[in-house]
């Protein structure tokens, strides 16, 4: 049986947006985060006439994703690439162009599942972590390498630890006793340091610094800063970029993003919007969705989850 973290997040609302922009021969998407396929899968079997060009940092989770959509023959394509590397990875397929992009952000359920990839707290494991393991740092280089204050501000900020400061001076300080290699000792320490009372009501003591020292060794943010231009660069008149985040921060980077490129270079007291100057783009989304509670009951990954899309109305993809 299919665990509920195997399920993509809000995939039929997913599907619907992306299905009008892709109803003709020839359309293209690129799912920048293939994972296991899941959303691929579906719009493939929705939209009979589109063929999917997934992108994936992860060689195992390309692997596992093409033996999944090995019966959609050439209608899917995979690529090993981070996915701020968008331009060149349609460069070199020689597309222009193309409908939509899909972004379905943070870690997947095989990283998570794997043990010795070191994303999960509940099992000893190498503290790792890296998405792409063919090369950069990892969570126990973090660990052992980074300043005290440059430990604490990524806990505090792509952790929202309120104990940043607390857990950086004890990870300092133990390190220098021996330097940390598996999970079991980071959770050890975090149990610790976070008082009783904030152990009882926050959830896993571990769950906010792992993902703070995940998101850290993979340049998440980053890499989401760069690709959601890209993206929207990419898509042709009647495209769509779609995107799901489960982070704030990850989350108010789409905004500002989706913001910026609906936004008209008209002075806003205008009473109206002279010809050629209307935005490229509109928000097909009214703010961020969520999911409802009977899909949250279902599949808890989608508690935090924010869909945000937009559309290009006018223009050409440069």
């Amino acid at each position: 049986m299919t665990s509920p973290s195997h399920v993509p997040v809000l995939l039929d609302r997913v599907v619907s947006l992306l299905a009008p922009t892709l109803d003709h021969d020839g359309a293209v998407m690129v799912d920048a985060t293939l994972g296991l396929g899941g959303h691929t899968e579906a719009v493939l079997r929705s939209c009979r006439l589109a063929r999917v060009i997934g992108i994936d940092r992860d060689r195992a989770a390309l692997d596992l994703a093409g033996e999944r959509l090995a019966p959609f023959g050439d209608r899917f394509t995979g690529v090993h690439a981070v996915y701020d590397q968008i331009p060149r990875v349609l460069a070199d397929l020689g597309l222009d162009a193309v409908d939509a992009v899909l972004f379905d952000l943070g870690v997947s359920s095989m990283q998570l599942d794997v043990t010795e990839r070191g994303f999960a707290y509940r099992e000893d494991a190498p503290l790792d972590m890296r998405m792409d393991r063919t090369g950069g740092p990892t969570a126990a280089d973090v660990l052992n390498t980074y300043p005290e204050a440059e430990l604490a501000r990524v806990l505090r900020d792509y952790g929202e630890e309120r104990f940043a400061r607390r857990i950086a001076a004890a990870i300092v300080r133990e390190r220098e006793r021996e330097p940390f290699a598996t999970s079991a000792r980071l959770v050890a320490l975090l149990y610790a340091e976070i008082p009783a009372p904030a152990r009882r009501s926050g959830g896993h003591p571990a769950k906010r610094t792992f993902q703070a020292l995940r998101m850290e060794v993979n340049d998440e943010l980053g890499v989401l800063r760069r690709a959601l231009p890209a993206a929207v660069a990419a898509i042709r008149v009647g495209g769509r970029v779609v995107v799901e985040s489960y982070h704030s921060l990850e989350d108010r980077l789409v905004k500002r993003a989706f913001t910026a490129a609906t936004r008209s270079d008209v002075p806003p007291d205008l009473p109206f919007v002279p010809e050629g100057h209307e935005p490229a783009l509109r928000l097909v989304t009214r703010g961020a969705e969520k999911a409802d509670p009977q899909e949250i009951e279902d599949n808890p990954r989608a508690a935090s989850v924010r869909l945000r899309a937009i559309e290009r109305v006018t223009g050409v993809a440069s």
